[in-house]
């Protein structure tokens, strides 16, 4: 366990985050149950995870079950996930005008931490899921551009590569999330990002 999280450290330290290059980006968050695997709970009224975190709201660290952020490319598939503490527009909007560059198309759902996006040079799509929208067609050519359907089908991926590891600490999400990230994005070029990844190692593989 702790040579595996050195090696998914190595991902977060070595392919930071940079502007995606596509003009059209979706976000979007999802939450994921994760406590405190691996740290002593002696006290039965403080377990390492309160099972089916019954509160109201959306997901934060707090109630072990944080938000991760993701943005990705329509054009180049390119994906930037990054575990916040809270869904709120201070958490959300820094990482997303981050890897984004100004004149970029963002769709999202509803939720009112993307508002401000279109104060920093960025132009917000979305669609209402609360009242069963799910893609829209702006200009009348027949095709519902405007959705954040590629976003959410991503999470299908990470939530399955999650599972295998039968329970995550919250300490610890961030990098299993931003391993995953690398893997996604260098899945054409898996020897490309082993060199990287461990200093720019040579092989006979073809």
């Amino acid at each position: 366990l702790p040579l595996r999280h050195r090696v998914q450290g190595l991902a977060l330290e070595r392919f930071s985050p940079s502007p995606l290059p596509d003009r059209v980006v979706e976000a979007d968050e999802m939450y994921q149950n994760a406590g405190e695997k691996g740290r002593r709970h002696p006290d039965p009224e403080d377990p390492p995870r309160r099972r089916g975190n019954r509160f109201n709201g959306h997901g934060t660290f707090e109630h072990d079950r944080p938000p991760i952020l993701g943005v990705i490319g329509r054009e180049s598939g390119e994906v930037v996930l990054r575990q916040v503490f809270r869904s709120t527009a201070k958490a959300i909007e820094p990482v997303v005008l981050r890897v984004t560059e100004p004149g970029t198309d963002v769709h999202t759902d509803e939720w009112h931490a993307y508002d401000d996006l279109g104060d920093h040079d960025r132009t917000r799509f979305s669609v209402n899921h609360k009242r069963k929208e799910w893609a829209r067609d702006d200009d009348d050519d027949g095709i519902r551009e405007v959705h954040c359907n590629t976003m959410e089908g991503h999470w299908l991926g990470l939530r399955n590569y999650l599972r295998m590891f039968r329970g995550v600490s919250k300490w610890c999400l961030d990098l299993y999330v931003g391993f995953y990230q690398c893997l996604h994005n260098f899945r054409r070029d898996f020897l490309g990002f082993l060199q990287r990844l461990f200093g720019g190692f040579t092989s006979d593989v073809p």
